[in-house]
């Protein structure tokens, strides 16, 4: 996430191997303000990798291979309780085991901490709880297809998808759309909205998810009354300056480099 962008506090429980990549995961957090107080390091299984190959038009293929990011256990989570209950917004998605993501979500909730849940990788049979867990259900259309079992292919489509998603329970539902932006559909309303994204020439999508959720608990975080379809029009801009740049952390834009009216 743009944790660049934050001047407050920033934590990330998790596991990494007793090795090279753990090291540099471990000072990478470091180098961008994020307490590693929680995080762990086993020699159980190698830190967590994936492999990414990105084609012409900028499109990826992800291989991950989870590794230690499984190993992450429940103690180590109430361990880092305080972290949670002093969080604006807690993000989870599935990179490390569902039961530890669903418990995190859970620990928010209980604390009256806003959730963002990303369900990616996507699983076919997602644990009902999820939903309930979530105040902001976000994924792509891909996952939103595997979730719901139906096309997610336009616009019209994630309309309806994201209906089905909100009877399961979360309190709104984004679904990203690449290109055509994202749609967003809240509890309280009757109708999505479609948020649509600006044109850019893509030279990688990789990491163009993890930019808007990032950039999308920013604004839950620090603009907590601004309408939540603003919030997803402005996390829509800093995806689409996400994907004009080669990488993943690396093509995540520093404040100074965005429009001052994001802000």
């Amino acid at each position: 996430m743009p944790v660049r962008w934050q001047g407050t506090q920033k934590s990330n429980p998790t596991e990494v191997g007793k090795d090279l990549f753990g090291d540099n995961y471990i000072q990478n957090f470091k180098n961008n303000s994020v307490h590693t107080d929680f995080v762990g390091q086993t020699s159980d299984a190698a830190t967590g990798v994936a492999s990414i190959i990105v084609n012409d038009a900028g499109e990826n293929a992800i291989v991950i291979v989870a590794g230690a990011n499984m190993l992450l256990t429940s103690e180590e989570l109430q361990n880092a309780l305080p972290a949670v209950i002093h969080a604006k917004v807690l993000v989870c998605q599935l990179e490390i085991s569902p039961q530890m993501s669903l418990q995190a979500l859970r620990m928010a909730q209980e604390n009256k901490v806003k959730t963002i849940f990303n369900p990616a990788p996507a699983i076919p049979h997602l644990d009902a709880g999820f939903y309930r867990a979530s105040d902001v259900f976000c994924c792509n259309e891909s996952e939103a297809e595997l979730l719901t079992g139906s096309s997610v292919a336009n616009v019209e489509e994630a309309h309806l998808a994201c209906q089905e998603l909100l009877k399961r329970g979360c309190r709104s539902v984004i679904i990203t759309l690449g290109q055509e932006g994202c749609v967003v559909l809240e509890a309280q309303d009757s109708v999505s909205k479609h948020a649509p994204a600006t044109a850019v020439r893509a030279v990688d999508t990789t990491g163009a998810g993890d930019s808007f959720i990032g950039a999308l608990a920013f604004y839950m975080a620090h603009y907590p009354t601004m309408p939540l379809e603003e919030m997803a029009r402005r996390a829509n801009q800093v995806a689409g300056v996400s994907v004009q740049a080669v990488g993943t952390q690396t093509s995540y834009p520093s404040r100074k480099d965005l429009p001052a009216e994001l802000f």
